[in-house]
């Protein structure tokens, strides 16, 4: 019995293997699209990853790889015990937080408002000029913040001083207080259109059936968004928000490098992405900046492996 019941499995997982392969074959031309994009990130992203060794060495590139003598932790201890690790990690993380709390919920709220607008022009108008911001660059998005909240002939000044709510202009990208305030406002206003995109596909693919049983039994638009569309969207929420989760660490670079050029920013500017720039690029610390790298991206496996493991109990997880 048992020897028939081995026969089986052994046939039964052979013609999986072959239908397999009958369906790769019948995909061959689907398949062959997959090749470039296998080979862009295997050059870009595998055959680099030996350079992380370089955190463990005191690398000079006039040694080189082979040559540069093993030091171990040396430069991660030297980070943990560096004079910026508390204002960096302090920085990165409040920060990041913002961002999430402010960030992530905003193309929700968009995309579910959106929804509900019946005026298809206007809501395509409305789509196109949300949209429009996240294909300039931080360089053009900073020099229209940095013009709107100029001293000399700034809209925000002025409007502020014609509603009489201040005397004198305020240099706000000279004050650290509202730094933080200006970073995640800027960052939501150019990514909210942009990321409320996959919201209003995953919105354009609930059954109508339902929201018209939904109305026949007297609920309400309001209560048609709680009972129907968020819970049918949750899926889709929970696996950008263990992404999100997982970029934790990801502050920013563009945005912070280019906003927060004044020194007198640097105490709340000041991140593990720029703190790696400036000491590993500018400084040519290169051992040095790598192993900060290589704590951020090990921190960021860490979070994404436990925000997946709490998305599992939803019946939702990357893997």
């Amino acid at each position: 019995m048992t020897e028939i019941t081995a026969a089986v499995a052994e046939k039964q997982h052979a013609l999986k293997r072959k239908s397999k392969l009958t369906r790769f074959i019948k995909q061959w031309d689907l398949q062959l699209m997959v090749i470039p994009a296998l080979l862009l990130i295997f050059v870009f992203s595998y055959i680099p990853m030996y350079g992380v060794l370089t955190a463990f060495q005191d690398y000079s590139i006039f040694k080189g790889f082979l040559d540069s003598p093993w030091v171990g932790f040396k430069h991660f201890e030297m980070f943990f015990h560096a004079p910026e690790f508390e204002r960096v990690m302090r920085n990165t993380i409040i920060i990041s937080v913002l961002k999430l709390l402010f960030g992530f919920p905003a193309p929700i709220l968009l995309a579910l408002m959106l929804n509900e607008v019946k005026n298809m022009y206007f809501k395509r108008v409305v789509q196109t000029v949300s949209y429009l911001p996240h294909f300039l660059s931080w360089v053009i998005v900073s020099g229209f913040a940095m013009s709107i909240l100029s001293v000399e002939n700034g809209s925000l000044n002025i409007l502020l001083q014609s509603v009489h709510l201040v005397k004198e202009p305020i240099s706000f990208l000279s004050i650290p207080e509202y730094f933080w305030t200006i970073i995640v406002t800027t960052g939501v206003w150019k990514e909210i259109g942009f990321s409320s995109i996959v919201y209003l596909a995953a919105i354009a693919g609930i059954d109508p059936n339902m929201y018209e049983a939904a109305s026949i039994d007297g609920a309400s638009r309001f209560k048609q968004i709680f009972m129907i569309t968020i819970p049918t969207i949750m899926p889709v929420v929970i696996i950008f928000l263990i992404l999100a989760i997982g970029n934790l660490l990801s502050a920013g670079f563009e945005d912070l490098l280019l906003l927060g050029v004044n020194p007198v920013l640097r105490d709340v500017s000041d991140v593990l992405d720029t703190y790696v720039y400036r000491t590993g690029i500018t400084g040519q610390r290169f051992s040095y900046a790598t192993a900060v790298g290589l704590f951020k991206a090990v921190i960021s496996v860490g979070l994404l492996t436990f925000a997946n493991l709490l998305a599992r109990r939803t019946g939702n997880s990357l893997w």
